[in-house]
Order: structure tokens, then sequence, then C-alpha cells
């Protein structure tokens, strides 16, 4: 069966991007060890779970990232895979997609999605998206959950794990250093 995998860059003080949604705290300490973690998720996974506000920062950037001389190094050649994958975008406010292989959820119907982990295919990330993380964190439909430690404090910004009214215990399947100072943390869900 395929799993539901978040995978999150992740700051000391729990949080998973800054007020303006920028990651500048990732991309300057990103390293080829970060970039294979990177390749590997894509790689095994066809279907990609984004949140409205996620989805607006992918759709600007990853359409034209193969062919912007200014995108980060790495990214012409994730580019393809992320355009190609099948994008599940959960919003209310959205009510029209245009980037390819993209379709709109009003809701998160946890059936739909029991549906989608046992029908054939690799498996499904989500990226980013923390209220999409918080919801499936609360229905325990997350398998797993790969979170990217980066050495660093924001202070301020959007953190992961906010309103979760539930305890959800993980188990630590694996560690390691990426040898820049992020460590990566993998947990299996409920």
């Amino acid at each position: 069966m395929r799993k539901i995998i978040a995978t999150e860059f992740y700051t000391l003080d729990g949080l998973m991007s800054d007020p303006k949604d920028e990651m500048a705290w990732v991309t300057s300490s990103f390293n080829e060890a970060m970039g294979k973690y990177e390749n590997e998720t894509y790689d095994n996974a066809d279907t990609l779970l984004l949140g409205g506000v996620t989805y607006r920062i992918f759709e600007s950037y990853w359409p034209k990232a193969a062919s912007n001389p200014e995108a980060f190094e790495g990214d012409a050649e994730m580019a393809p895979k992320i355009n190609n994958m099948r994008k599940i975008v959960f919003s209310k406010r959205i009510q029209k997609v245009t980037w390819h292989n993209a379709e709109i959820f009003s809701d998160i119907d946890p059936e739909k999605l029991a549906a989608l982990k046992r029908a054939p295919g690799k498996n499904i990330i989500i990226v980013g998206s923390a209220s999409i993380v918080r919801q499936l964190a609360t229905l325990g439909l997350i398998d797993e959950y790969h979170l990217l430690l980066h050495p660093v404090i924001l202070g301020t910004g959007k953190p992961l794990f906010s309103d979760m009214k539930d305890r959800v215990d993980l188990k630590l399947l694996e560690s390691k250093d990426f040898g820049n100072g992020v460590v990566f943390l993998k947990y299996q869900g409920k």
C-alpha cells in the first residue's frame, strides 16, 4: 500500500516557514546530501498533496524552474518530476487550477484518502501545507513524517503543529546528519 509522507523543512523553534513564506534559511544550507534525499523522495512518489498557500507558491515557481536562469541549483532537474506528478490541492478558496495534473478537493475526506492510499501507484507526499499536515495528523492518515531539522531559530513564522488538539505518538525510524548542521528525522505515524 502507498504511504502518505509529510516531508518538511523545520526549525529548532518548531516553524516550517518565516512570516513571508520565504525559505532563505533552507536554501542557504541546502547541500548535495539534501538534494539526494529530495530526489529519492520525489522519485518514489507520484502524488503531491498541497494546501492553497503552498499550491500558489509551487505553481508560480515549478512550471518555469527548468528554464529559469535564477532557479536554485538542481531545480531544473527536479522540475519535470514535480510538474508531472498528480497534484491534489485542498482549498475552499481556489476555484480553478491551471497547473498540469492539478485538481481541487474542497475538503479532506478520510475515505477518499484511504482509497487513494490503496490505489496502485507510488507514495503520496505533502510538502509545506501546515494546515493539511495538521488535519491529516489528527485523522491518523500520515504514515511517515520526514523532518529536516535546520540549525536556525526564526522567532516568528508558521508553526507546523499549532492548534493540534490530540496527542499523536510517533516512532523514530531513522535519523542522519546531512553534514551541514541539518538533521533528518524520519518518524512513523499511527
